[in-house]
């Protein structure tokens, strides 16, 4: 099985690439998901439990529950010459954790300016989101801290995700053929 991770700051079209992997029969675990499951487990926003679980198990504690995740879904799924999808690597000491875990590991991420990405947090109504623009921000300092930026710049791959959603979902389609057939990937 190959495992690819996704990155890209809130709102850049990472759930997007979860929803067409589902639909496509890959497996697709989340990162956030951690958080958000401890989060509600001890009464705090998103945000603290993100920190804070960093701060009290080390910068890798997100990585490693999931790397757990992903070797159980490889388990019960032997035979099955199929992707797995880790959505949320935000820093390069989760990278670097799921490269030693899997050597063929990918690191695919997922481009949108601030504006473009405030505008679709604002829309999509999901509980850890933002109407406002001091608020994102805080949350993309925060995001930037843990290493993202990082992250990002030395992906695999990069999805410039700033046109239309038919544009988007082709440069996926794109992708995944390719990285199916190991062919070598330029997306523009």
């Amino acid at each position: 099985m190959k495992v690819i991770g996704i990155s890209g700051l809130p709102g850049s079209g990472k759930s997007f690439i979860s929803k067409y992997s589902i639909e496509k029969g890959y497996l697709v675990t989340n990162m956030g998901d951690v958080i958000r499951e401890e989060a509600k487990k001890r009464g705090e926003d998103t945000g603290t439990t993100a920190t804070n679980l960093r701060l009290e198990h080390g910068q890798y504690v997100v990585a490693k529950f999931t790397i757990n995740k992903v070797k159980e879904l490889i388990e019960t799924c032997p035979d099955n010459e199929n992707l797995i999808i880790v959505e949320g690597i935000r820093s390069p000491f989760e990278v670097e954790l799921f490269k030693d875990a899997f050597p063929d590991f990918t690191l695919i991420s997922v481009f949108a300016s601030p504006l473009t990405r405030f505008n679709r947090i604002s829309k999509r109504g999901r509980g850890d989101d933002t109407q406002d623009i001091n608020s994102f921000r805080l949350r993309d300092k925060r995001e930037l801290e843990f290493g993202i930026g990082n992250v990002i710049a030395t992906s695999d791959y990069i999805i410039v995700n700033e046109s239309t959603f038919e544009e988007y979902n082709n440069k996926i389609d794109t992708f995944f053929d390719k990285i199916l057939n190991h062919e070598t990937i330029y997306l523009q």
